[in-house]
């Protein structure tokens, strides 16, 4: 079965760091992009942060850039979102897609979702 699986998600307190990851399990990310989407409370699911399949494109919403960084790794399979100094306004749902591409990254037409890792930003 063709699925990505999220994992890293919890509880931090304001200003803290987390690490998610998304692996891959019945398919190569070699030939995907991937994109970490967010659904806060409330709110609709928007995309936050992608990757080229070779790593070498990414793109971050506005909201989080400078704070959060990805990453892959396609030796392992796995892909990486790295959430420093974090807010309040982070918690959500986050969900891993996978997306077939020749070049570049996107948020729509997306061929694989996870079921989404919960993280929350708490004193």
């Amino acid at each position: 079965q063709l699925q990505v699986v999220e994992s890293g998600g919890g509880l931090v307190q304001p200003g803290g760091s987390l690490r998610l990851s998304c692996a891959a399990s019945g398919l190569t990310l070699d030939n995907y992009a991937i994109g970490w989407f967010r659904q806060a409370p409330g709110k609709e699911r928007e995309g936050i942060s992608c990757i080229g399949k070779r790593g070498g494109s990414t793109n971050y919403a506005d909201s989080v850039k400078g704070r959060f960084t990805i990453s892959r790794d396609n030796a392992k399979n796995t892909v990486y979102l790295q959430m420093n100094s974090l807010k309040p306004e982070d918690t959500g749902v986050y969900y891993c897609a996978a997306k077939r591409v020749v070049l570049g990254c996107t948020y729509s037409g997306i061929d694989y979702w996870g079921k989404g890792t919960l993280v929350t930003v708490s004193s």
